[in-house]
């Protein structure tokens, strides 16, 4: 921010939404562009959520920002992280606000998200 407040980068309650389309313009709903990914799972995650420093985030930005939707808020304030189909963007690393809660790393080598013409 211009004015150097600290306010979080995405709101509590915000709705991101991103807006595929194809080539020819025509708008392509999230589940069909997902169907376009294939996502080769590595044995260890590359991105590792610590639920307890979760609790005390008053923002939940990841939640909102993930465009492949995999950070769910849990009834006990911690966060469930699903890393089997991350775009591996980094996105959560970035907007959380809490030092510690994410740790964010490239997937071992032949793992990760490949993407493909539909």
């Amino acid at each position: 921010m211009v004015d150097g407040s600290t306010a979080p980068l995405l709101p509590s309650g915000a709705n991101v939404t991103a807006v595929f389309t194809s080539r020819s313009g025509v708008p392509v709903s999230f589940d069909d562009r997902m169907e376009t990914i294939d996502f080769r799972v590595a044995p260890t995650a590359h991105i590792t959520v610590d639920s307890e420093i979760c609790r005390s985030c008053s923002t939940e930005a990841c939640v909102h920002a993930c465009p492949a939707r995999l950070f769910v808020k849990t009834a006990d304030g911690g966060i469930l992280f699903n890393y089997e189909q991350c775009f591996e963007c980094g996105t959560c690393y970035m907007v959380c606000n809490r030092q510690g809660a994410i740790s964010w790393s490239y997937p071992e080598g032949g793992s990760g998200v490949v993407f493909r013409h539909g």
